[in-house]
C-alpha cells in the first residue's frame, strides 16, 4: 500500500535557560505500508532550514526511526524508555549523540494516524536539550489516493 498524504508536524525544542523553539509545518508526503510497518516520507522546506533534505520516518512496532538524507545526513532511533546512540552530521562534522526517549506513541493505519515522540538529546553524556514532536497524517483529499495496493 502506498498513498499520498498530508502531514502536519509540530515540533518543540527546549534548551536550558532559553525559551522553547516551536516550529509548525504542513506538507505533502507519502505513506507506505510494508507488512506490519509504515514508512512516512516528505521533503523538508526552507522553513525547517533543511531545504533539499528527504525525511523518512519508519514506524515498526515499538520503534520509530527518523532518517534525513540531504546535505547533512542523520538517523535517530526512538524506543520508549531506551537510549540509542546516533550519528548526527552537522556543518562542522559528524558527532555521536545519545537519544533518550521519554514517551513514544505511534498509531498509524492505512488511513493515517499520529506519532508523538518526547526525547532528550545528550552530547558527551550531558543533556543538550529536550525535544517533542507531534505528527498527524491524513489522506490527501482529491489527490491520487491509493497509488498501490
Amino acid at each position: 500500500m502506498e498513498k499520498e498524504v498530508v502531514i502536519s508536524i509540530k515540533g518543540m525544542q527546549k534548551y536550558e535557560g532559553a525559551p522553547p523553539d516551536v516550529i509548525e509545518l504542513v506538507t505533502e508526503g507519502r505513506l507506505v505500508r510494508e507488512g506490519g510497518s509504515y514508512t512516512l516520507s516528505y521533503q523538508e522546506s526552507e522553513l525547517t532550514g533543511l531545504e533539499g533534505t528527504l525525511t523518512t520516518i519508519q514506524v515498526d512496532g515499538e520503534q520509530v526511526t527518523l532518517m534525513r538524507m540531504g546535505e547533512f545526513n542523520s538517523q535517530l532511533v526512538f524506543q520508549e524508555g531506551r537510549r540509542h546512540l546516533s550519528m548526527y552530521n552537522t556543518p562542522y562534522g559528524a558527532m555521536t549523540i545519545g537519544v533518550n526517549t521519554r514517551h513514544l506513541l505511534a498509531e498509524l493505519t492505512d488511513q493515517g494516524g499520529d506519532i508523538e515522540v518526547d526525547y532528550s538529546v545528550e552530547v558527551d553524556h550531558a543533556i543538550a536539550g529536550r525535544n517533542v514532536f507531534r505528527i498527524n497524517v491524513k489522506e490527501a483529499e482529491g489527490g491520487l489516493g491509493s497509488l498501490k495496493q
